[in-house]
C-alpha cells in the first residue's frame, strides 16, 4: 500500500470473545507521520454499526497495551461495544531530546497539539485524534461515531476528561483510571505544557480537566463521569490530584463517581480489576 494511499493498513488480526482484536497503522496527514492504532470489534460489529469507546493510554504506553492488559474485550463483546486505542504520541519525529525522559516526548504526547517549534511540526495528537482518525474509523469499519465514549488512564484518563469536555458534541460518555486531573499544578502537566505549549500558562488552562470542568455553569455528562483512584498509587498527591476535579464537578453540579480504592496502585493490575465497571458505565450512556 503507498504511504499516499491514505488508508488504514492491517497489520494483525486475532479472534477475540468472538469478536476481531486488530491493529493497524495508517499516515496521517495530520501528524505527517505513520501512525499505529488498535481496534477491536465485538461479534455485534459482523450485523452492523456498533458504539464504540476511544480508550487513552498513559506516559510510555502504545497502541496495544491496554489491549494486551486490561481485559476489556470480554465486557465489549458482552455490550456489543468497539475499543480503539490509538499510539500515545507520534514515532519517528526524530526531535531532538525526545527520548530523554519517559515522562516528555516519546509516548508523552499528552493529546494536545503543540504550538511550541519543534513539537509544533508533528506532536497533533488532539486533531489527529478529533479530525482524521475518528472520522476515517466511521468510514472504514462498522462503528457508530453518533455513540462514543472516551476513557483512559493517567496522562490518558486526562486526555479523555479534557477531550470530553472539549468536545461534549463528539463523546456521550467519559470516565478514566486515576486521571491527571489539574496538570497545570503538578510536576508532568507543568513539563509537558512548558515544552508543547510554551511559557504562558492562561494557554494552559484549555487542557486541565479541573479548570474546564469549574467554567461550566450545568452538566456537561448528566448521567454522570466515572473515576476510579486507587489509594496506594504513589503518584496520587504529587500528580494526580483528584480533589480538583472533585471540587469543580461540585461547582458545575456535574454528577460524578469518584471511587477510592485501598490498596491499589497505578498500574494495569488495578485497572483490570475495575474495567467491567467502566465498560458496564459506558454502555448505559451508550445505548441509552
Amino acid at each position: 500500500m503507498e504511504e499516499h494511499d491514505h488508508k488504514f493498513r492491517l497489520i494483525s488480526e486475532h479472534g477475540c470473545f468472538g469478536g476481531s482484536q486488530r491493529f493497524y497503522s495508517h499516515p496521517s496527514t495530520e501528524i505527517g507521520l505513520r501512525m499505529r492504532f488498535s481496534v477491536y470489534l465485538p461479534p455485534q460489529a459482523q450485523h452492523g454499526r456498533v458504539p464504540a469507546l476511544l480508550y487513552l493510554a498513559g506516559l510510555t504506553c502504545t497502541e496495544e497495551t491496554f489491549m494486551i492488559k486490561a481485559g476489556a474485550q470480554r465486557f465489549a463483546a458482552q455490550h456489543g461495544i468497539a475499543l480503539i486505542a490509538p499510539d500515545t504520541s507520534p514515532r519517528g519525529a526524530n526531535v531532538p531530546g525526545e527520548d530523554d525522559n519517559w515522562d516528555f516526548g516519546l509516548a508523552a504526547g499528552f493529546y494536545l497539539d503543540a504550538t511550541q517549534a519543534p513539537w509544533s511540526k508533528h506532536y497533533r495528537m488532539e486533531s489527529w485524534l478529533l479530525h482524521e482518525l475518528l472520522p476515517k474509523l466511521g468510514q472504514e469499519l462498522p462503528i457508530e461515531l453518533k455513540q462514543l465514549g472516551i476513557f483512559g488512564h493517567s496522562m490518558g484518563g486526562h486526555g479523555a476528561l479534557t477531550l470530553a469536555l472539549r468536545h461534549p458534541d463528539v463523546f456521550k460518555s467519559v470516565s478514566a483510571f486515576a486521571p491527571i486531573c489539574h496538570p497545570t499544578e503538578v510536576p508532568w502537566g507543568i513539563k509537558a505544557f512548558g515544552g508543547y505549549l510554551g511559557e504562558d500558562r492562561s494557554q494552559w488552562l484549555a487542557h486541565d480537566a479541573s479548570h474546564l470542568m469549574a467554567q461550566h455553569t450545568s452538566a456537561p455528562y448528566p448521567q454522570g463521569i466515572l473515576v476510579d483512584q486507587g489509594l496506594d498509587d504513589k503518584f496520587l498527591t504529587e500528580q494526580l490530584k483528584p480533589e480538583t476535579l472533585e471540587a469543580a464537578c461540585a461547582k458545575a453540579g456535574q454528577p460524578l463517581t469518584l471511587r477510592r480504592h485501598a490498596g491499589y496502585d497505578h498500574g494495569y493490575f488495578f485497572i483490570s480489576s475495575f474495567i467491567e465497571d467502566h465498560l458496564a458505565h459506558h454502555a448505559t450512556c451508550l445505548h441509552g
